[in-house]
């Protein structure tokens, strides 16, 4: 069994791994780890389980002898400023990203404001299914007094938010001044310093889906749903939009005419702008496996390397430190920037909006990469295996590589945080592309659904 994926731990809130002895552990494991005096920073988004998670995980710490600093409903990528920002000793944020309510995460940051490494959640991982053997059936929910003792709402130190906004703040090249911009909170983490960071930018904010109930984060709206924040900006002639996942470290955006704009639009519009202002390496950007070959090609005839990561803001990282290159990120919206630790949605919509309000058009004029017809399927699966053992599978992929006839590519992969692989097909040709992405998902939902 393995517990940690790509982002951390992540699973049902209230289930192994995630159920209150576990989070005690767990917290009590990163206190021992983190070096002795110094404290670790607590945060987390906005679901219901999120403060008695959060709860268990400062009784382990205590446990261990940490201190802690509270830092509330914040997103994920502000843990890791905060981690810096305090010297602090490491950093968790309770967060399950992009999915519904009834799920929840735990990422871990050590002292140097990134994720933990994999020999460190491998460590604990271990720890985790020791425990769970030894103590055999697992309770489920906090109780009532564990939900007292992790009210976020009345033990947060405001200091920290405030913390994070001055480190935001730090690394926007233009001012936003009379800017409109339309935020998408995803009723997550970043409902009210969003839109703040913004403001104090110059920006004028319409906020939407900024008023979470525990339940309704990433529901319908935020960066898988932008649709919403995309009519929203061309309804009110707003010069950008922006959509942010439960947890703010990814954003989606709008153009003023409404066009979605993912990540590779993004990491198009940077590259440009820092080669103009010579702020890029001559090792370029990151992407990923993931990433439209229109922006490989289109870096290209600008002169701008790229390099492919796999798949996860750790392995772009890593990538980019062993090249050297300045910006890093994924199709999803997720950014690595060389200010910040961990990718972060909010200073990415900071940096993206100063680009256009320094800029003489609008976001349309920027946001000019081609690409390629590609075709992404998410499909549930039962069970995984590796694709090349299974013959349905493998013989699905042949067929569909020699339709492509070397003129696109077909890639498959597990998702790290989910029970689903991921189907992407690009080429030339638009129904072509979809019928192959069709053909393909019907043979992984019979060997595999």
């Amino acid at each position: 069994m393995k517990l940690f994926g790509t982002d951390g731990l992540r699973g049902k809130a209230g289930e192994f791994p995630l159920d209150p002895a576990s989070a005690r552990l767990l917290g009590e494991e990163v206190g021992r780890t983190a070096e002795a005096g110094r404290t670790v920073v607590l945060g987390g988004d906005t679901r219901e389980s999120t403060p008695w998670l959060l709860a268990e995980l400062a009784s382990g710490l205590s446990r261990a002898g940490s201190a802690v600093e509270w830092a509330g409903v914040i997103p994920t990528p502000a843990v890791a400023e905060l981690v810096l920002a305090l010297s602090a000793g490491a950093g968790i944020s309770v967060s399950a990203s992009h999915n519904l309510y009834e799920d929840n995460g735990i990422k871990i940051f050590g002292s140097d404001g990134r994720k933990w490494p994999d020999s460190e959640e491998e460590r604990l991982e271990q720890s985790l299914l020791v425990s769970r053997a030894a103590d055999g059936v697992r309770r489920g929910r906090g109780d009532g007094e564990t939900r007292r003792r992790g009210d976020m709402g009345t033990a947060a130190d405001p200091r920290l938010a405030e913390m994070y906004l001055e480190r935001l703040a730090e690394h926007v090249p233009a001012r936003l001044d009379g800017l409109a911009i339309v935020m998408d909170a995803g009723n997550g983490a970043a409902f009210r310093i969003g839109p703040e960071a913004l403001r104090r930018a110059g920006a004028k904010v319409t906020a939407i889906c900024d008023r979470p109930d525990g339940r309704n984060i990433n529901a319908s709206c935020g960066a898988l749903h932008p649709e919403g924040m995309a009519a929203k900006t061309r309804e009110t002639g707003a010069a950008i939009g922006v959509a942010f996942d439960g947890d703010a470290d990814r954003a989606i955006f709008s153009d003023e005419t409404g066009r979605v704009l993912d990540g590779d639009d993004v990491l198009w519009v940077l590259a440009r702008d820092w080669k103009r202002r010579g702020l890029l390496t001559d090792a370029g950007i990151v992407g990923t496996v993931m990433s439209n070959f229109g922006l490989e090609a289109g870096l290209a005839r600008e002169g701008i390397p790229f390099r492919r990561a796999a798949v996860g803001d750790r392995n772009v990282t890593r990538l980019m430190e062993d090249s050297g290159a300045t910006i890093g990120g994924e199709t999803s919206g997720h950014l690595i920037l060389p200010f910040s630790p961990a990718g972060d949605g909010i200073q990415t919509a900071l940096l993206l909006a100063s680009i256009v309000s320094a800029s003489a058009g609008p976001l349309s004029r920027l946001a000019t990469l081609e690409k390629m017809p590609q075709v992404v399927r998410n499909v549930r699966v039962a069970r995984r295996v590796a694709l090349e053992e299974n013959p349905g599978v493998s013989r699905a992929v042949a067929r569909a590589e020699g339709s492509l006839d070397h003129r696109g590519r077909v890639f498959l992969r597990y998702s790290g945080t989910e029970p689903l692989l991921r189907i992407l097909v690009e080429g030339s040709e638009k129904e072509n592309v979809v019928s192959i992405a069709d053909e393909l998902e019907t043979a992984v939902r019979k060997e595999l659904g």
